[in-house]
């Protein structure tokens, strides 16, 4: 199993920040540093420092980190053009020497946009598709020869589908938890599957949803890497575990409600032994709280050496 950090920067960190959690993460063992793709705090609180741009952050990690895997989790369709986003992700990926991942999805956050100025279309899922087909049709695309895309959204004319990216396939991350079409996509173009923040007697239906899409159109299932999401609160004792969750605005009671991972390291060891047991490959411990960088290095230090590979 893989373990990485995933950070929701918009509700309160700068550059700075997010620079000392990848760093950190990175000389503790994690295997990446992820960051959902947002422009507004999605509670209320003190608004500083404001929105980090995700790309345009990966791409500073991508120079100041050399072996953590970067990537969005995830990148909204209405925030980009797609022939932009394969090139900015094209060029991050360069930047990095191979380790960036592009988790896409169809964006559910109205008003972010209303506060930027950014179109939010009633209907969004056709653009994901799109987007995914656009984006990877661009990098798998010889050197020297052009892509052509009509859809009903967007439109390419003869592009010259560069630059590459440094990986022969840039890992592709689509993640929800829709019954069919979300699945669907999944199984068409990613290469992780991506179940949200579920509850652990939730997982089998939630893999077999995705697992049945790929077998709708011939593709193995075992091909299709299988990820979860989870809130984490790690911490030598109750104390330790009610500070961190304060800090987000949570009581311990909230924390340890069998859906967050909350607790010591023989604690979060027996959880992930659970996910493994039931076929996840890679797990994203959500972390709050930006400014606690000891929390990156408690869970390196103490928790990452107990835990499943």
């Amino acid at each position: 199993m893989q373990y990485c950090l995933f950070t929701e920067p918009q509700q309160g960190a700068s550059y700075d920040d997010q620079l000392a959690f990848a760093q950190a993460g990175e000389r503790v063992g994690f295997d990446g540093f992820f960051r959902s793709d947002h422009y507004l705090r999605g509670s209320d609180g003190d608004p500083l420092p404001g929105p980090t741009d995700a790309w345009t952050t990966l791409a500073g990690l991508a120079r100041e980190t050399s072996r953590i895997r970067l990537g969005t989790l995830v990148s909204s369709v209405t925030f980009r053009m797609p022939g932009v986003l394969a090139i900015q992700v094209a060029q991050v990926d360069a930047m990095s020497g191979g380790r960036v991942e592009l988790g896409l999805g169809a964006g559910w956050f109205e008003r972010e946009h209303t506060a930027y100025g950014i179109p939010f279309p009633a209907k969004r899922f056709d653009l994901l598709e799109e987007q995914l087909e656009l984006i990877t049709g661009l990098w798998s695309t010889p050197v020297h020869e052009t892509y052509t895309f009509a859809g009903a959204h967007y439109s390419l004319d003869d592009a010259p589908a560069l630059p590459k990216p440094v990986q022969a396939r840039v890992p592709v991350i689509v993640g929800g938890n829709g019954p069919r079409r979300t699945p669907d996509l999944a199984a068409r173009f990613a290469t992780e599957f991506n179940i949200g923040f579920p509850p652990v007697d939730d997982i089998p239906n939630r893999i077999a949803r995705v697992q049945a899409a790929c077998e709708r159109i011939g593709r193995d299932p075992a091909s299709l890497s299988l990820s979860l999401a989870m809130s984490t609160f790690a911490g030598a004792d109750d104390a330790e575990v009610e500070r961190r969750a304060a800090r987000a605005g949570r009581t311990l009671e909230q924390v340890r409600d069998g859906v967050n991972i909350a607790g010591g390291p023989d604690e979060i060891a027996e959880r992930m032994s659970r996910y493994a047991s039931l076929g996840i490959d890679r797990v994203y411990l959500q972390l709050l709280d930006l400014q606690d960088v000891d929390h990156v290095e408690y869970l390196g230090t103490e928790v990452l050496p107990l835990l499943p590979r």
